[in-house]
């Protein structure tokens, strides 16, 4: 997802408890952007671009007032992103608007920093434009992510600190039925017009939603918050806001789930399709080539990427065979995977101690940063365990950046279900990409940027953010982690299921693979429980193109370190080249090109 316009505005927005008129306010920010678009303003070409910056930030937050939770700001608290389609359609054309009046701005006459953040807004805004054609909103719920899991998840991020902060929250909740409403109305639009996640993949989202309906309000993960007050609340606050909170459970969420999976089980499950590829849909192939290109940020096909997938897996199983005839065992590779697979020794008892065990790792983790990078966050993070209502369905591991602003940390959140399918060897490789060094350092040091517009330090390139994660765990090497040829074959089995992840999702919604075509492949390329690689294929098949974005920057980050190594030689610094490659934040991989070209030139002048 995605300061200010005038003091006047500013005041109606900060002031206002009810944030009633917010459609109003961002009517005025989209006719300001219709007068900045012509040069009769009487402002300069960098004004007007920089007025436009500020305008886009006071737009998201009132549009999106979730991600304005997520950043720490005030307004829209009380309330959910209207997805009605009107709504929705006039979003699609405020976005052709911010598109036009950035065309209508002379970037010669830019500064070079200008030039930069307008080319990346300009980018952006033209990408959203592009994407308006293929329909994502007829599919609002899947596996993954829907209302029946981000309700909960925005409610366990959110830092009420006084009562009129747990008011609000109160206030949005007691709007939950809206939003189930316009989630079934575009899922109805979808099932009409054949847009729906495949089938298959919907098989978990019933009990999802169950796991919701509790039978005690206080033991909603919803009303988490509302167990422990903050001394600025006094008793009786407490019990009101308590008992607020367990009738708009109760009264609202409660009926609306239960409608919701009503809705699920009887009508959508039974008539989601039942292909699995997105080439499948309207206008599939278009709109995979465009998720193909936005996820990368580069030109290449899915035949090229295919390719690559399939170079890459085969240089990795060479370097498999390697550690397995180290190691010693007398075998082939299939019975060595099944020997990680089954072998009890590699599996925590407890989750307690699987727990523990990823915490010791990155406690061991953080003092060898020192080595390799000059600038380390202020932000802290936690290890803790995937939400119980969602882990049956949840990938192995996942990251949720903190917050300065909204003085949250980040958090790797560790799965924890089915322990038997867990391993020990995947554990180092794991954290290293998940927190340090890589998406808690690479998000917490975005978050600090100063002198930079917000959508750079809020924003995200896929391919560069799960570019440097994987990149992060093949840093493990110089860090003193993989000791044993277990943990060695745990880094290697992750690079091996980014490589893999070339293939399947390419091979899936371009070539027609089956889905068990995809899962056999991926079993027999990769040590991954069998439950593990199911999730993994499943998000495959709901997020096109998502999963091609690690591997493809990996290799670019690489491809940049190498080359700035040869051109510098002894002169060559790897904790100033990292600094340089995230000093900027998210970027395309253009652009990560051009800046780590024009420092090594800069260095050659030194």
């Amino acid at each position: 997802m995605i300061k200010t316009i005038t003091t006047c505005l500013l005041l109606l927005i900060f002031t206002s408890n009810s944030f009633g008129d917010y459609q109003a306010e961002i009517s005025a920010l989209t006719a300001r952007v219709q007068e900045l678009s012509g040069s009769e303003t009487g402002l300069s070409d960098s004004e007007r671009f920089n007025e436009i910056v500020n305008i886009s930030y006071d737009y998201t937050m009132l549009n999106y007032p979730e991600f304005a939770t997520y950043l720490g700001d005030p307004r829209g608290q009380d309330r959910w992103t209207d997805a009605s389609e009107v709504v929705t359609r006039q979003r699609e054309q405020d976005a052709k608007t911010l598109l036009a009046a950035l065309a209508n701005i002379n970037r010669d006459v830019l500064t070079g920093t200008e030039q930069v953040n307008y080319d990346l807004l300009y980018d952006n805004q033209l990408r959203d434009v592009e994407g308006q054609q293929f329909p994502g909103e007829l599919m609002p719920l899947n596996q993954m992510g829907g209302v029946q899991q981000d309700i909960a998840q925005l409610m366990a991020i959110s830092q009420p600190k006084t009562a009129q902060d747990y008011s609000n929250m109160i206030a949005r909740l007691e709007k939950t039925p809206q939003v189930v409403e316009q989630t079934i109305a575009w899922m109805r639009k979808g099932m009409a017009a054949g847009i729906t996640p495949p089938a298959v993949t919907l098989r978990d989202v019933p009990q999802q939603i169950r796991n919701q309906l509790v039978d005690e309000a206080d033991k909603s993960p919803m009303l988490g918050a509302f167990k422990k007050f903050p001394a600025s609340v006094d008793s009786l606050q407490q019990a009101l806001l308590k008992k607020r909170a367990t009738a708009a459970f109760s009264e609202k969420i409660a009926p609306a789930f239960e409608k919701l999976l009503t809705f699920v089980e009887n009508e959508y499950i039974p008539a989601a399709r039942k292909t699995i590829a997105m080439r499948d849909l309207p206008n599939g192939e278009a709109w995979y080539a465009y998720n193909v290109k936005q996820r990368t940020t580069t030109d290449l096909t899915p035949e090229q990427i295919h390719e690559i997938g399939l170079s890459e897996v085969k240089r990795i199983r060479a370097e498999m065979e390697e550690i397995i005839k180290s190691s010693g065992f007398e075998g082939s590779f299939a019975e060595f995977l099944e020997f990680l697979r089954t072998d009890q020794q590699f599996y925590h008892k407890s989750k307690e101690d699987l727990l523990r065990e990823y915490r010791d790792i990155a406690k061991r983790a953080d003092p060898e940063l020192m080595k390799l990078f000059g600038k380390l966050p202020r932000t802290p993070y936690g290890v803790i365990p995937v939400p119980s209502y969602a882990e049956k369905s949840q990938t192995t591991a996942y990251y949720q950046r903190g917050s300065v602003k909204a003085g949250r940390p980040g958090n790797f959140f560790a799965n924890t279900y089915a322990l038997d399918t867990r391993p020990r060897w995947e554990m180092e490789a794991l954290t290293l990409h998940e927190a340090v060094p890589g998406h808690h350092l690479q998000l917490a040091l975005q978050d600090e940027l100063e002198d930079m517009p917000w959508f750079r330090r809020v924003g995200g390139y896929t391919a560069f953010v799960e570019g440097w994660g994987l990149y992060s765990e093949s840093l493990g090497v110089e860090m003193g982690f993989y000791q044993d040829p277990y943990s060695k074959f745990g880094q290697l089995t992750y690079e091996m299921w980014r490589a893999i992840r070339l293939v399947v999702d390419t091979g899936m919604h371009h070539l027609g693979w089956s889905r068990q075509q995809a899962i056999d492949y991926f079993m027999k390329n990769a040590g991954k429980q069998e439950h593990d690689v199911i999730v993994e294929v499943d998000r495959y098949i709901v997020w096109p193109g998502q999963a091609l974005a690690y591997k493809i920057g990996e290799l670019k980050i690489k491809e940049l370190r190498a080359w700035a190594s040869d051109e510098l030689g002894e002169n060559f610094d790897i904790r100033e080249f990292h600094d340089e490659v995230l000093g900027k934040g998210a970027l395309p991989l253009s652009v990560l090109d051009a800046n780590i070209k024009a420092w090594v030139e800069g260095q050659k002048a030194k």
